[in-house]
C-alpha cells in the first residue's frame, strides 16, 4: 500500500517592504507589483502550490497591503467545500503592539493557525520570485532524507551571492554551514565563480518549525538569519538542488529558472525575458500555469490611428483591453487597459494597467506605473540628464514613472 500523503500546510511570507523596488512600491506591497503585464508577483508562488495540489494557503501581509489582500480576494478562490482556502493574514501583533521582527517572528505570531491545520509538514516560502516548481518533489525529498528542514537552493554567480543566504553542504546534501548576506561568501567546490545560495523556500517538520520559531534562550526572529543557522548546527537541516525539480510542460532550458526581482534592473530584466523570441520561461505552459485574476476587459485590439496612421507591434505582450492606434510598439509589455495614441513609440519598455500614451511620445525603457497619462510629444528614455532630474532612474538607466504621476 501506498504511504499516505502528507498533510501539508504553506505559509507564504508577503510582508516585505520592497525598498530596492522604489517607486514601484510607494503604494503597494512587493508581492503586488504587477509581472508580465497581467500578473502579480505573487501569483507565480500560489500558482505552484494551486498545480501541486497544495490547497490550504495562508499568506502572511504586513506593509501596504489593501492592493495585495484586494488581489487574493479577488483571484485566488478556492472551492470551500473541501475546506481549501487562500488566506492574507495581517499581523496579529500578539507579542505585543508591533508589527513582525522578521520572518520568524512571523511564523511564531501565527502559530495559531499551524495548531488548528495540524498539518505534518509546513511549506513556507517567498511571495516574490519568478519560477516554476513542483513543491510535491521537495517534499518528498525532504521526507525521504529524513530532514528538520530543506533548503531550497540554486548556483548563482559569486558577485551576486552577497545578497542571498550561501548554503555549504557534504555530499549527502546536509547542511555544513550557512551565510545569511554575507561580504566574502564561499564558492561552491570546483567552482569558483558560483555560489550554491538559498531561493528562500523552505520545508519543515511542523514540530521542528514550532520549537525553533518559539522564544527560548534565544529569540529567533529571521529564517535565514537565525533559524537556518540554528537547525544547521543542529545538523537537521539539508538542501534541496531546485535543478533537479521536473514540472510538467517545461523543456530543458527553463529547467532551473528562477530570478529575485528585488531590485528595478533584475525586474526589468525578468519581464524582458518572457518577450524573447524563444523564451526561457514559458508563460504558455498549459499543463503548469501561472493563475491570476481575470477581469471583463474585452481583447486587445491593435488598428489603424485616426487618420489611418498604420501600427507596427513586434516582440510584445498586449493584455486584455488594451488598445495600439496607429502607434510603433516594439519589445515591450502593455498591461491591460492601456492605450498608445497614434505615432507615439514605445520600445523596450513596461506600460502599467490603465496606463495612457499620448499622440508622438517616445518612451525607450521605461516602466510606467498605474494609471499615468503620457502627454503628447512627451520624450521620456531619450536623454540620461533630463530623465534624471524628472524621475527615479535605475543603476542601468531604466527609467520608472510613478503610479498617478502627473506631468
Amino acid at each position: 500500500m501506498a504511504a499516505a500523503e502528507p498533510n501539508v500546510l504553506v505559509i507564504v511570507l508577503a510582508g516585505g517592504e520592497g525598498k530596492r523596488l522604489l517607486p514601484l512600491t510607494n503604494d503597494r506591497a512587493k508581492p503586488a507589483v504587477p509581472f508580465g503585464g497581467c500578473y502579480r508577483l505573487i501569483d507565480f508562488a500560489l500558482s505552484n502550490f494551486a498545480n501541486a495540489r497544495y490547497l490550504k494557503i495562508v499568506v502572511l501581509t504586513q506593509y501596504k497591503s489593501h492592493s495585495l489582500d484586494r488581489h487574493i480576494s479577488q483571484a485566488w478562490r478556492f472551492s470551500t467545500l473541501l475546506d481549501d482556502y487562500v488566506t492574507p493574514v495581517p499581523a496579529q501583533m500578539r507579542r505585543g503592539p508591533f508589527w513582525f521582527q522578521g520572518s520568524a517572528d512571523a511564523i511564531y505570531q501565527n502559530l495559531n493557525l499551524i495548531h488548528d491545520e495540524n498539518p505534518d509538514i509546513v511549506c513556507v516560502f517567498g511571495a516574490d520570485h519568478i519560477y516554476r516548481m513542483d513543491p510535491r518533489q521537495m517534499v518528498e525529498h525532504h521526507e525521504a532524507v529524513g530532514a528538520g528542514v530543506t533548503v531550497a537552493a540554486i548556483p548563482v554567480p559569486r558577485h551576486e551571492a552577497r545578497e542571498f543566504g550561501v548554503i555549504e553542504v557534504d555530499d549527502q546534501g546536509r547542511i555544513l554551514a550557512f551565510h545569511e548576506k554575507v561580504d566574502d561568501p564561499p564558492t561552491m567546490p570546483g567552482d569558483d565563480s558560483r555560489c550554491l545560495a538559498s531561493m528562500g523556500n523552505y520545508v519543515f517538520d511542523t514540530s521542528t518549525l514550532i520549537d525553533v520559531v518559539t522564544p527560548q534562550d534565544d529569540t529567533y526572529t529571521d529564517l535565514g538569519g537565525h533559524v537556518i543557522p540554528a537547525l544547521t548546527r543542529q545538523g537537521v537541516a539539508h538542501a534541496y538542488d531546485f535543478s533537479t525539480n521536473i514540472v510538467p510542460g517545461q523543456d530543458e532550458r527553463e529547467r532551473g529558472y528562477w530570478r529575485d526581482v528585488g531590485t528595478l534592473d533584475a525586474y526589468y530584466h525578468a519581464n524582458m525575458d518572457l518577450i524573447a523570441p524563444h523564451p526561457v520561461f514559458n508563460l504558455y505552459n498549459e499543463r503548469w500555469p501561472v493563475y491570476t485574476h481575470r477581469g471583463a476587459d474585452p481583447p486587445a485590439k491593435v488598428s489603424r490611428g485616426p487618420g489611418g496612421e498604420p501600427s507596427y507591434v513586434d516582440g510584445s505582450l498586449m493584455c486584455e483591453g488594451s488598445i495600439i492606434s496607429g502607434a510603433h510598439l516594439e519589445r515591450s509589455i502593455v498591461g491591460p487597459g492601456v492605450y498608445v495614441e497614434h505615432d507615439a513609440h514605445v520600445t523596450d519598455s513596461i506600460l502599467f494597467p490603465g496606463v495612457r500614451v499620448g499622440a508622438g511620445a517616445r518612451l525607450h525603457r521605461c516602466i510606467v506605473d498605474k494609471n499615468v497619462q503620457i502627454p503628447e510629444w512627451t520624450r521620456v528614455g531619450l536623454d540620461g540628464g533630463d530623465d534624471r532630474e524628472r524621475f527615479a532612474v535605475s543603476d542601468e538607466g531604466i527609467v520608472v514613472i510613478e503610479k498617478d504621476r502627473k506631468f
